[in-house]
Protein backbone atom coordinates (compact mmCIF):
# COMPACT_ATOMS: atom_id res chain seq x y z
CA UNK A 1 0.00 0.00 0.00
CA UNK A 2 1.39 3.39 -1.03
CA UNK A 3 2.41 5.87 1.66
CA UNK A 4 2.79 9.65 1.82
CA UNK A 5 6.53 9.13 1.41
CA UNK A 6 5.94 7.13 -1.79
CA UNK A 7 3.87 9.98 -3.22
CA UNK A 8 6.47 12.54 -2.17
CA UNK A 9 9.28 10.54 -3.81
CA UNK A 10 7.23 10.13 -6.99
CA UNK A 11 6.73 13.90 -7.35
CA UNK A 12 10.08 14.91 -5.88
CA UNK A 13 8.74 16.99 -3.03
CA UNK A 14 8.68 16.72 0.74
CA UNK A 15 6.13 14.68 2.69
CA UNK A 16 4.94 17.98 4.18
CA UNK A 17 4.07 19.31 0.72
CA UNK A 18 2.00 16.22 -0.06
CA UNK A 19 0.28 16.59 3.29
CA UNK A 20 -0.48 20.26 2.56
CA UNK A 21 -2.12 19.33 -0.73
CA UNK A 22 -4.25 16.56 0.78
CA UNK A 23 -5.36 18.58 3.81
CA UNK A 24 -5.79 21.92 2.06
CA UNK A 25 -3.32 23.58 4.41
CA UNK A 26 -0.28 25.62 3.54
CA UNK A 27 0.44 27.31 0.21
CA UNK A 28 1.11 25.02 -2.76
CA UNK A 29 0.97 26.11 -6.39
CA UNK A 30 -1.81 24.83 -8.63
CA UNK A 31 0.74 23.09 -10.84
CA UNK A 32 2.35 21.24 -7.93
CA UNK A 33 -1.03 20.43 -6.42
CA UNK A 34 -2.09 18.74 -9.66
CA UNK A 35 1.18 16.77 -9.81
CA UNK A 36 0.62 15.50 -6.29
CA UNK A 37 -2.98 14.56 -7.01
CA UNK A 38 -1.93 12.74 -10.19
CA UNK A 39 0.67 10.78 -8.20
CA UNK A 40 -1.88 9.94 -5.52
CA UNK A 41 -4.18 8.53 -8.18
CA UNK A 42 -1.41 6.66 -10.00
CA UNK A 43 -0.03 5.04 -6.85
CA UNK A 44 -3.45 4.32 -5.39
CA UNK A 45 -2.65 6.15 -2.17
CA UNK A 46 -5.40 6.00 0.46
CA UNK A 47 -5.12 8.19 3.56
CA UNK A 48 -5.26 6.46 6.94
CA UNK A 49 -8.14 8.30 8.56
CA UNK A 50 -7.32 7.04 12.05
CA UNK A 51 -3.77 8.30 11.76
CA UNK A 52 -5.02 11.61 10.35
CA UNK A 53 -7.46 12.01 13.22
CA UNK A 54 -4.74 11.42 15.79
CA UNK A 55 -2.44 13.89 14.04
CA UNK A 56 -4.92 16.66 13.21
CA UNK A 57 -7.72 16.15 15.71
CA UNK A 58 -10.16 15.91 12.79
CA UNK A 59 -11.92 12.69 11.74
CA UNK A 60 -12.93 13.96 8.27
CA UNK A 61 -16.40 12.63 8.99
CA UNK A 62 -19.71 14.38 9.60
CA UNK A 63 -22.92 13.12 11.15
CA UNK A 64 -26.44 13.38 9.78
CA UNK A 65 -29.61 12.92 11.86
CA UNK A 66 -32.84 12.50 9.87
CA UNK A 67 -36.39 11.80 11.07
CA UNK A 68 -37.55 8.82 9.00
CA UNK A 69 -35.98 7.15 5.97
CA UNK A 70 -39.26 5.44 5.03
CA UNK A 71 -40.47 8.85 3.80
CA UNK A 72 -39.07 9.51 0.31
CA UNK A 73 -37.94 13.08 0.99
CA UNK A 74 -35.26 11.99 3.46
CA UNK A 75 -33.39 9.32 1.45
CA UNK A 76 -33.24 11.81 -1.41
CA UNK A 77 -31.87 14.48 0.92
CA UNK A 78 -29.40 12.04 2.51
CA UNK A 79 -28.05 11.08 -0.90
CA UNK A 80 -27.44 14.72 -1.86
CA UNK A 81 -25.72 15.50 1.45
CA UNK A 82 -23.51 12.42 1.19
CA UNK A 83 -22.52 13.30 -2.37
CA UNK A 84 -21.65 16.88 -1.44
CA UNK A 85 -19.70 15.73 1.63
CA UNK A 86 -17.74 13.15 -0.36
CA UNK A 87 -16.66 15.85 -2.80
CA UNK A 88 -15.23 17.73 0.19
CA UNK A 89 -13.39 14.62 1.41
CA UNK A 90 -15.78 13.80 4.25
CA UNK A 91 -17.40 10.50 5.13
CA UNK A 92 -20.98 10.61 6.45
CA UNK A 93 -22.44 8.73 9.41
CA UNK A 94 -26.24 8.59 9.19
CA UNK A 95 -28.72 8.20 12.05
CA UNK A 96 -32.31 7.33 11.10
CA UNK A 97 -34.60 8.22 14.01
CA UNK A 98 -37.35 6.01 12.54
CA UNK A 99 -39.98 8.62 13.42
CA UNK A 100 -39.20 8.32 17.15
CA UNK A 101 -38.37 11.58 18.89
CA UNK A 102 -36.58 9.74 21.69
CA UNK A 103 -34.03 8.50 19.14
CA UNK A 104 -32.69 12.01 18.56
CA UNK A 105 -30.62 12.30 21.77
CA UNK A 106 -29.33 8.76 21.21
CA UNK A 107 -28.31 9.80 17.70
CA UNK A 108 -26.38 12.82 18.96
CA UNK A 109 -24.62 10.70 21.58
CA UNK A 110 -23.65 8.08 19.01
CA UNK A 111 -22.23 10.63 16.58
CA UNK A 112 -20.28 12.44 19.28
CA UNK A 113 -18.82 9.09 20.41
CA UNK A 114 -17.71 8.47 16.83
CA UNK A 115 -15.83 11.75 16.87
CA UNK A 116 -17.53 13.44 13.93
CA UNK A 117 -16.28 16.90 13.04
CA UNK A 118 -19.80 18.31 12.70
CA UNK A 119 -23.48 17.35 12.46
CA UNK A 120 -26.33 18.13 10.05
CA UNK A 121 -29.66 17.73 11.85
CA UNK A 122 -33.24 17.73 10.56
CA UNK A 123 -35.29 18.12 13.79
CA UNK A 124 -38.56 16.26 14.30
CA UNK A 125 -40.09 19.06 16.36
CA UNK A 126 -39.31 22.12 18.42
CA UNK A 127 -37.99 20.35 21.51
CA UNK A 128 -34.22 20.25 21.82
CA UNK A 129 -33.16 16.65 22.58
CA UNK A 130 -29.81 17.64 24.08
CA UNK A 131 -27.99 20.67 25.41
CA UNK A 132 -26.52 21.72 22.11
CA UNK A 133 -23.69 23.63 23.79
CA UNK A 134 -22.28 20.33 25.08
CA UNK A 135 -21.80 18.91 21.58
CA UNK A 136 -18.36 20.48 21.11
CA UNK A 137 -18.77 20.33 17.33
CA UNK A 138 -20.46 22.54 14.72
CA UNK A 139 -24.15 21.98 13.95
CA UNK A 140 -26.23 22.90 10.91
CA UNK A 141 -30.02 22.72 11.16
CA UNK A 142 -32.34 21.86 8.30
CA UNK A 143 -35.97 22.98 8.00
CA UNK A 144 -35.73 25.45 10.91
CA UNK A 145 -35.55 29.16 10.18
CA UNK A 146 -33.32 29.89 13.16
CA UNK A 147 -32.34 28.43 16.52
CA UNK A 148 -30.18 30.06 19.17
CA UNK A 149 -27.68 31.41 16.68
CA UNK A 150 -26.97 28.09 14.97
CA UNK A 151 -26.49 27.87 11.22
CA UNK A 152 -29.57 26.72 9.32
CA UNK A 153 -30.72 25.96 5.78
CA UNK A 154 -34.38 26.01 4.89
CA UNK A 155 -36.73 26.70 2.01
CA UNK A 156 -38.87 29.80 1.70
CA UNK A 157 -41.90 28.20 3.36
CA UNK A 158 -44.03 31.35 3.19
CA UNK A 159 -43.40 31.74 -0.53
CA UNK A 160 -44.06 28.07 -1.33
CA UNK A 161 -47.50 28.17 0.26
CA UNK A 162 -48.44 31.59 -1.10
CA UNK A 163 -47.54 30.23 -4.55
CA UNK A 164 -50.03 27.41 -3.96
CA UNK A 165 -52.74 29.98 -3.19
CA UNK A 166 -51.83 32.09 -6.22
CA UNK A 167 -51.86 29.06 -8.51
CA UNK A 168 -55.27 27.94 -7.23
CA UNK A 169 -56.64 31.40 -7.93
CA UNK A 170 -55.08 31.58 -11.40
CA UNK A 171 -56.61 28.20 -12.28
CA UNK A 172 -60.07 29.56 -11.46
CA UNK A 173 -60.61 27.91 -8.08
CA UNK A 174 -62.35 29.88 -5.34
CA UNK A 175 -63.57 27.35 -2.76
CA UNK A 176 -60.61 25.36 -1.44
CA UNK A 177 -59.69 23.08 1.43
CA UNK A 178 -56.36 23.13 3.27
CA UNK A 179 -54.66 20.04 4.67
CA UNK A 180 -51.98 21.69 6.81
CA UNK A 181 -49.14 19.70 8.33
CA UNK A 182 -48.49 19.23 12.07
CA UNK A 183 -48.51 22.66 13.66
CA UNK A 184 -45.86 21.72 16.22
CA UNK A 185 -43.39 21.79 13.30
CA UNK A 186 -42.13 25.21 12.25
CA UNK A 187 -42.15 24.53 8.50
CA UNK A 188 -45.79 23.41 8.66
CA UNK A 189 -46.78 26.52 10.62
CA UNK A 190 -44.95 28.75 8.17
CA UNK A 191 -46.59 27.06 5.18
CA UNK A 192 -50.05 27.47 6.69
CA UNK A 193 -49.26 31.12 7.40
CA UNK A 194 -48.08 31.65 3.84
CA UNK A 195 -51.17 30.02 2.37
CA UNK A 196 -53.54 32.11 4.49
CA UNK A 197 -51.69 35.25 3.42
CA UNK A 198 -51.78 34.29 -0.26
CA UNK A 199 -55.45 33.32 -0.12
CA UNK A 200 -56.66 36.46 1.65
CA UNK A 201 -59.24 38.27 -0.46
CA UNK A 202 -59.01 35.68 -3.23
CA UNK A 203 -60.00 32.25 -1.93
CA UNK A 204 -62.71 30.95 0.38
CA UNK A 205 -61.01 28.40 2.66
CA UNK A 206 -63.95 26.11 3.42
CA UNK A 207 -61.95 23.91 5.80
CA UNK A 208 -58.49 24.06 7.33
CA UNK A 209 -57.38 20.78 8.91
CA UNK A 210 -54.18 19.65 10.60
CA UNK A 211 -52.91 16.26 9.46
CA UNK A 212 -49.59 14.36 9.79
CA UNK A 213 -46.97 14.45 7.06
CA UNK A 214 -48.15 11.07 5.81
CA UNK A 215 -50.29 9.40 3.16
CA UNK A 216 -52.50 8.19 6.03
CA UNK A 217 -55.11 10.90 6.51
CA UNK A 218 -57.22 11.48 9.60
CA UNK A 219 -60.89 10.46 9.56
CA UNK A 220 -61.84 14.14 9.71
CA UNK A 221 -59.73 14.87 6.62
CA UNK A 222 -61.23 11.96 4.69
CA UNK A 223 -64.75 13.11 5.53
CA UNK A 224 -63.94 16.65 4.41
CA UNK A 225 -62.57 15.39 1.10
CA UNK A 226 -65.68 13.37 0.38
CA UNK A 227 -68.06 16.23 1.22
CA UNK A 228 -67.27 17.71 -2.21
CA UNK A 229 -67.75 21.27 -0.97
CA UNK A 230 -64.47 22.48 -2.47
CA UNK A 231 -63.02 22.36 -5.99
CA UNK A 232 -59.39 22.10 -4.93
CA UNK A 233 -57.38 20.72 -2.00
CA UNK A 234 -54.08 22.33 -1.01
CA UNK A 235 -51.69 20.00 0.83
CA UNK A 236 -48.74 20.92 3.05
CA UNK A 237 -46.56 18.26 1.44
CA UNK A 238 -46.65 15.67 -1.33
CA UNK A 239 -47.29 12.71 0.97
CA UNK A 240 -50.50 14.39 2.14
CA UNK A 241 -51.36 15.16 -1.48
CA UNK A 242 -50.84 11.53 -2.52
CA UNK A 243 -52.95 10.39 0.44
CA UNK A 244 -55.71 12.81 -0.56
CA UNK A 245 -55.73 11.57 -4.16
CA UNK A 246 -55.84 7.97 -2.96
CA UNK A 247 -58.78 8.66 -0.62
CA UNK A 248 -60.70 10.40 -3.39
CA UNK A 249 -60.04 7.66 -5.95
CA UNK A 250 -60.96 4.91 -3.49
CA UNK A 251 -64.39 6.53 -3.21
CA UNK A 252 -65.01 6.83 -6.95
CA UNK A 253 -63.94 10.43 -7.40
CA UNK A 254 -61.56 11.51 -10.14
CA UNK A 255 -58.60 13.85 -9.88
CA UNK A 256 -58.66 16.48 -11.29
CA UNK A 257 -62.06 16.10 -13.00
CA UNK A 258 -64.05 16.05 -9.74
CA UNK A 259 -61.56 17.76 -7.46
CA UNK A 260 -58.05 19.16 -7.92
CA UNK A 261 -55.13 18.39 -5.59
CA UNK A 262 -51.83 20.20 -5.12
CA UNK A 263 -48.82 19.13 -3.05
CA UNK A 264 -45.53 20.64 -1.93
CA UNK A 265 -41.86 19.46 -1.94
CA UNK A 266 -41.68 17.63 -5.30
CA UNK A 267 -40.62 14.26 -3.88
CA UNK A 268 -39.82 11.45 -6.37
CA UNK A 269 -43.20 9.79 -5.70
CA UNK A 270 -45.04 12.84 -7.07
CA UNK A 271 -44.36 11.66 -10.64
CA UNK A 272 -45.21 8.00 -9.94
CA UNK A 273 -48.87 8.52 -9.02
CA UNK A 274 -51.68 8.96 -11.50
CA UNK A 275 -52.37 11.73 -12.23
CA UNK A 276 -48.90 13.16 -11.64
CA UNK A 277 -48.98 15.62 -8.78
CA UNK A 278 -48.71 19.37 -9.31
CA UNK A 279 -46.45 20.68 -6.55
CA UNK A 280 -43.91 23.22 -5.34
CA UNK A 281 -40.30 22.16 -5.84
CA UNK A 282 -37.73 22.26 -3.06
CA UNK A 283 -34.17 22.29 -4.49
CA UNK A 284 -32.98 19.29 -2.46
CA UNK A 285 -29.59 19.04 -4.16
CA UNK A 286 -28.90 22.71 -3.45
CA UNK A 287 -30.08 22.32 0.15
CA UNK A 288 -27.70 19.40 0.72
CA UNK A 289 -24.77 21.18 -0.91
CA UNK A 290 -25.38 24.37 1.07
CA UNK A 291 -25.66 22.48 4.37
CA UNK A 292 -22.34 20.73 3.74
CA UNK A 293 -20.66 23.97 2.62
CA UNK A 294 -21.79 25.78 5.76
CA UNK A 295 -20.77 22.89 8.02
CA UNK A 296 -17.28 22.53 6.54
CA UNK A 297 -16.81 26.30 6.80
CA UNK A 298 -17.79 26.08 10.45
CA UNK A 299 -15.43 23.15 11.02
CA UNK A 300 -12.52 25.10 9.55
CA UNK A 301 -13.53 28.46 11.03
CA UNK A 302 -15.38 27.75 14.31
CA UNK A 303 -15.79 31.44 15.19
CA UNK A 304 -17.53 32.37 11.93
CA UNK A 305 -20.88 34.10 12.30
CA UNK A 306 -23.95 31.86 12.18
CA UNK A 307 -26.32 32.43 9.30
CA UNK A 308 -29.79 31.36 8.23
CA UNK A 309 -29.90 30.48 4.52
CA UNK A 310 -33.24 30.60 2.71
CA UNK A 311 -33.52 28.59 -0.52
CA UNK A 312 -35.90 29.59 -3.31
CA UNK A 313 -38.75 27.40 -4.59
CA UNK A 314 -40.62 27.06 -7.89
CA UNK A 315 -43.88 25.69 -9.27
CA UNK A 316 -43.98 22.28 -10.94
CA UNK A 317 -47.17 22.08 -13.00
CA UNK A 318 -48.35 18.54 -13.81
CA UNK A 319 -51.75 16.86 -14.10
CA UNK A 320 -53.59 17.01 -10.77
CA UNK A 321 -55.09 20.50 -11.06
CA UNK A 322 -57.89 21.37 -13.48
CA UNK A 323 -58.44 24.88 -14.86
CA UNK A 324 -61.98 26.06 -14.15
CA UNK A 325 -61.87 29.32 -16.09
Amino acid sequence: MATLKDVANKVGVSVATVSYVLTGRGSVSKEMTQKVLDAVKELGYRPNRKAQAMRTGKSKSIGMILPDLTKPYFPHLAQKIESAARQQGYAVLLVDCQNEVESEPEGFELLVQQGVDGIIWFPMGQEMPVNLKTLNCPLVLLDLVELNGYDSVHCDFIKSASMQAEYAYEMGHRRVGLLAGPQNIESARERRKGFLQGAEGKLDIVWDLEVPFSTELTDEAREALLARDVTMVICADDLIGIGAMSALQENGLHVPEDISVMGCDNIPWSTLVSPKLTTINQPIEAIGAEAVAILTRKINTPDSTARSTKMDVDLVERESVRRLS
